[in-house]
């Protein structure tokens, strides 16, 4: 049993790539009883392997949806449950029998979360595409990179899972909100191109005031600042640099040991070639964790760039318990944290479909049913 918030909290998830799966992680993270319907029998897919922090803290079936047994099996689960979420194209649920009209009129206080790149309807609903097609779409890829060069794709963060898969979480909990007061359930369609352009809501303020409108590379928070991006240091790393403000920048003046009139004007953009080269010839003198110790405890916003795998090992993150590690294996932990109702350490995932006869059983499927099945190839 997990712990949380949202313990007691019955969610359904139909197997799907990275946003839907992590939006059915962070429910499960916070406590609710997670359910993955997958296929009855495994197939290889270059995206699942063992071990995968987005399959922790749920069971885990085998069924055979394009079945009329198996679709009956789905359509049981979601009977008792408070929330489905699928990552499907448009239409794939509806042919198969358990689109939302279906789910609804057997369950009208069921929240059906959907998650696809483009929406469920416009032009290009039915077209393939993955993050960076998504966010370059939503204007979210085209600012990030250095001026006169291509933009970067910054992973898969802003589509997959920023503006996807968190997003789909966050309708989730706001139709249950909604549901404790109406007692319906709804839909929620996540677009990862919706939630994508949502997160870029911050730099068209400062467009619409003048403020990001010189191309990539050129602006305050793109790099195109000195007092705000990455130098190297001494070891061949880096640190990061955020001295916005003007009290932040005078302390990180201070650390770097830099004379202030060597670095006057840094908010003139004409100067910033200048500013940059001297910041960067004092950072290269030290090495990152050097630079890191002199700034602890100030005011001066630098910080080491670490891998994922040094962050785990940071003082801070380890003070704070920012990663676990469920049966050996390192992964972030739950957040956010609550002070009445914190979320427990997450479940190792389990083997895929090593559930499917407990949960059968627990819809009331009889020993005879779930072997029946099992010859049918409806379940694995």
């Amino acid at each position: 049993m997990g712990a949380g918030p949202l313990v007691g909290l019955k969610v359904v998830e139909l197997a799907g790539l990275a946003p839907a799966p992590f939006a059915t992680t962070v429910l499960a993270d916070l406590g609710a009883d997670v359910v993955r319907v997958d296929r009855a029998k495994p197939g290889f897919d270059v995206l699942v392997f063992p071990n995968d922090p987005l399959s922790r803290s749920r069971r885990w079936i085998g069924v055979d949806t394009k079945q009329p047994a198996g679709r009956d099996v789905v359509l049981r689960l979601i009977d008792g449950a408070d929330v489905l979420i699928e990552g499907f194209r448009p239409g794939v649920t509806e042919r198969l029998g358990l689109g939302p009209e279906v789910c609804l009129q057997r369950n009208p206080g069921l929240v059906y979360g959907r998650v696809t790149g483009w929406g469920q309807d416009g032009p290009l609903a039915q077209t393939a595409g993955h993050d960076i097609n998504y966010i370059g779409l939503a204007g979210a890829l085209e600012p990030i990179g250095r001026a006169g060069e291509r933009p970067v794709p910054p992973l898969n963060l802003l589509g997959d899972f920023g503006g996807g898969g968190m997003l789909l979480a966050m309708g989730v909990l706001a139709a249950l909100v909604e549901r404790a007061a109406s007692g319906r359930g709804q839909v929620v369609d996540a677009s990862m191109v919706d939630g994508a352009a949502l997160l870029t809501t911050g730099l068209h303020g400062l467009r619409n005031i003048g403020l990001w409108n010189k191309g990539r590379g050129n602006n305050m928070l793109d790099g195109g600042a000195p007092f705000y991006d990455t130098y190297e240091t001494s070891d061949g790393r880096y640190v990061a640099v955020g001295a916005i403000e003007e009290r932040f920048w005078q302390a990180l003046v201070t650390v770097l040991g830099v004379d202030p009139a060597d670095v006057a004007g840094r908010l003139d953009q004409a100067r910033w070639p200048e500013v940059r080269a001297t910041l960067a010839a004092v950072i290269r003198t030290r090495t990152r964790d050097e630079w890191a110790a002199l700034a602890e405890g100030t005011d001066a916003c630098l910080t080491p760039v670490l891998t994922p795998e040094e962050a785990a090992e940071h003082p801070h993150n380890t003070a704070r318990g920012t990663f676990v590690a469920p049966d050996g294996h390192r992964q972030p932990a739950p957040a956010p944290r609550f002070d009445r109702t914190p979320a427990g350490t997450p479940a190792a995932p389990h083997e895929p479909r090593s559930d499917t006869v407990e949960v059968l059983s627990d819809l009331g499927y009889s020993p005879e049913d779930v072997e029946k099945l099992r010859a049918d190839g409806v379940i694995g």
